[in-house]
């Protein structure tokens, strides 16, 4: 089974994402990661907006500061970009997300996420766990694949929004300029209006980072 991983926050850089496939502490990092069972990178990848807007809240274990959540009910659209992987991939991105070592998931992880997969896609939302990066949502499909994404189960108005790291943010601007190709001033000008970011990060501080970001590749 195939399923398109989508990933609005931070693992649009793919380098960030081959962590998660390839395993190892990527640079500015402070968690290892096990990495997938199957370490072949995403057969394809495209860029792809989803209805809602993204948040940044809780704390980071890689990086401090706020993380990336994805709300549907946020006025607008996340820009976000799409890999094709393997259920067994999604599942070894997920337990990452879920800080549960995929070696474990063998047993229970495959059937319960391939079980929360069909009510995700039947009824766009499901659940894996109470934790963040533990609700299954399905925005709908591409090419006849299901896209899938995680997130937290509450929304941003249940969240106590918190700003991003430099570094957490700098890796989610690289992954809009290389998924949609859009110039430092879009980028910068999404980022600053996003919760977490929006009243606690100057404007011109996001641009300032944005520029940085896109010209250290």
């Amino acid at each position: 089974m195939l399923a398109w991983y989508v990933s609005y926050g931070s693992n649009m850089h793919a380098a960030r994402l081959g962590w998660y496939i390839g395993g190892g502490c990527p640079p500015g990092g402070k968690r290892t990661y096990p990495g997938c069972r199957d370490r072949r990178p995403p057969s394809r990848s495209t860029p792809v907006s989803l209805p809602g807007g993204i948040y940044f809240a809780g704390e980071s274990g890689a990086w401090t500061g706020g993380m990336a959540f994805y709300d549907p009910h946020l006025p607008g659209e996340a820009a976000a970009r799409a890999y094709l992987v393997s259920l067994e991939q999604f599942t070894d991105i997920a337990a990452q997300e879920m800080y549960r070592p995929p070696g474990d998931t063998v047993v229970d992880l495959i059937p319960a996420t391939g079980a929360a997969i069909d009510a995700a896609v039947a009824n766009g939302r499901a659940m894996l766990g109470p934790g963040r990066y533990e609700t299954l949502i399905c925005p709908g499909s591409h090419d006849g694949v299901p896209m899938l994404t995680f997130t937290a189960p509450d929304g941003a108005s249940a969240a106590r929004c918190r700003p991003p790291a430099p570094i957490y943010l700098g890796m989610i601007a690289r992954g809009l300029c290389e998924s949609h190709g859009w110039p430092a001033e879009r980028i910068a000008s999404y980022l600053a209006a996003r919760p977490g970011v929006a009243g606690t990060w100057p404007p011109e501080a996001v641009a300032a980072l944005v520029d940085k970001a896109l010209v250290d590749g």
